[in-house]
């Protein structure tokens, strides 16, 4: 027998009992569907992650100073007991200014923000009735320096950006994220005017663009932002977080180790150790971390499908071991009249390996088909399987076919042709 005709004799058994070759095959149509949806999935929360870290721009440095002593101003807020770090790292990156391209503070503010009837504390996080876009969310307000654009990846829309003299003078100004211009003023020019922080005036002197497509702006609070001066923090009070933090922006990211280890070199000799500490770490690290959750995620949900094929692969065998019994006949008469053990062999393992692709197939359509779904409900964006995942699900379709063929194709060759003639 040659592989055209076990081909056609595996078609015509599995087409005789349509409706057991449909049940037998939905172990494999779930466990391929599964497989495929979450890989892409995570494919997808992987690339919108990314899309992010690219928006904030790449080559920065994080630089965290720990303060371990804190006290409280003539405001009653907790501060930090140790001098203001950043004067100093701010001069000494402007002295390496052919390997920096930026500094700034990244630290959070406790803030209030009033335009008209518009106020910050009156807004939460609204979605559409699909859960995709952003109707409304509360900015965040961060504290910076003139070079927050250049380390954060932004580029004016309107107005100016924040100057050095702004930082210098303890100028009430703010700088408004993309988004957050349009939610205090919709589609009305913010430059010039004024909205008040925590019951102060600040004048609004520009608009950032926006860092992600106008599709992607929607779903995303990334723009949605004020920048203050970080001088203003005698006005508006000390930022929200335990530690400061500052970004510095190589301008070339073969030079991040040099920044990284002169960096370490300067906070070693500026900090008093027993009141403070520092890291500092290249955000690209983050990025790596990111991509590790992501493969432990990924093989947790994996295991769940492989469970879910090894089940289909179980039925398999079964309905494989049923098929042979029901045709012991057929088998003896094929030995008996010269039919090689290897020929059956090869009829079963055929049989078995079109009954799990079939069952692929359906599960790659039902697959792309819940990839599709889930990147318009979750991304917002078109996911398509790659062709490597599709490739590699039928193969593993088909490999389950043999693997779990194995045992009843040997089976049926093994049968002696005068007990298999006696069979019923």
């Amino acid at each position: 027998m040659n592989i055209r005709q076990a081909v056609k004799m595996a078609w015509k058994s599995i087409w005789g009992k349509k409706g057991r070759a449909v049940l037998t095959m939905l172990g494999i149509i779930i466990g391929i569907a599964s497989v495929m949806t979450i890989v892409s999935a995570i494919m997808g929360f992987a690339e919108k992650t990314m899309e992010q870290f690219e928006a904030m721009g790449t080559n920065r440095i994080a630089v965290n100073v720990y303060n371990y002593v804190w006290t409280t101003d003539d405001k009653g807020n907790m501060v930090p007991a140790g001098k203001d770090y950043f004067p100093d790292i701010y001069k000494y990156c402007n002295g390496m200014k052919d390997l920096v391209a930026g500094v700034t503070p990244q630290a959070y503010c406790s803030a209030t923000m009033v335009y008209g009837t518009t106020s910050s504390a009156n807004m939460s996080y609204e979605w559409d009735e699909m859960g995709v876009n952003l109707i409304s969310a509360p900015p965040s307000f961060y504290y910076g320096s003139d070079q927050y654009s250049a380390c954060s990846n932004l580029k004016m829309a309107k107005g100016r950006d924040l100057s050095y003299l702004d930082i210098e003078n303890y100028n009430q100004v703010v700088v408004l994220g993309h988004q957050a211009a349009k939610v205090f003023f919709g589609s009305a020019n913010p430059v010039g005017q004024t909205v008040q922080l925590n019951n102060q005036n600040f004048e609004v002197i520009g608009v950032y663009a926006s860092r992600l497509s106008e599709e992607r702006a929607s779903q995303s609070t990334l723009d949605n932002f004020v920048l203050i001066p970080y001088t203003a923090r005698r006005i508006l009070g000390g930022a929200d977080d335990s530690d400061s933090t500052f970004i510095v922006v190589a301008k070339d990211a073969m030079k991040m180790d040099e920044i990284v280890t002169q960096l370490d070199g300067f906070l070693k000799g500026l900090l008093d150790q027993n009141t403070s500490d520092y890291r500092v770490q290249p955000e690209s690290q983050n990025m790596d971390y990111v991509n590790e959750q992501m493969g432990l995620i990924g093989g947790v949900l994996g295991g769940v499908a492989a469970i879910s094929l090894l089940v289909g692969g179980i039925g398999i065998m079964n309905i494989m071991l049923v098929t042979v019994t029901e045709r012991t006949r057929e088998i003896g008469i094929r030995r008996a009249i010269g039919a090689q053990k290897s020929s059956i062999v090869t009829q079963f393992l055929i049989e078995a390996a079109m009954l799990c692709g079939i069952g692929g197939i359906i599960g790659i359509l039902i697959g792309t088909g819940g990839c599709l779904i889930l990147g318009n409900i979750l991304f917002s964006t078109t996911i398509y399987p790659s062709p490597p995942v599709t490739g590699a699900a039928f193969g593993l379709s088909v490999l389950l076919g043999l693997i779990f063929g194995c045992y009843p194709a040997i089976k049926a060759a093994n049968l002696q042709p005068v007990e298999a003639l006696r069979a019923e």
